[in-house]
C-alpha cells in the first residue's frame, strides 16, 4: 500500500511533536520557519530543493 503525504504536512507534524513533547519553545519554531521562508528567496534555494528531492527519492527507493 502506498501512502502519499506532502512534505510540509510531515514537517508540520515533526514541529508539533517537538513543541509538545520535546520542550521546544514556540518562538524557536517560528524563527526556524521564518529562516526557511527567507532562505527560499536566496540563491541557495535551488540547492536546498535539489538536496531535499534527492533525500526523499533515496528514502522512497529503499522502500520499493
Amino acid at each position: 500500500m502506498t501512502v502519499s503525504l506532502p512534505l510540509v504536512l510531515v514537517l508540520g507534524a515533526v514541529a508539533w511533536i517537538a513543541i509538545k513533547f520535546m520542550g521546544v519553545r514556540l518562538w524557536v519554531a517560528v524563527v526556524i520557519a521564518l529562516f526557511g521562508f527567507w532562505l527560499a528567496h536566496t540563491g541557495l534555494a535551488p540547492s536546498v530543493e535539489s538536496g531535499t528531492r534527492s533525500g526523499v527519492d533515496s528514502v522512497n527507493e529503499q522502500h520499493d
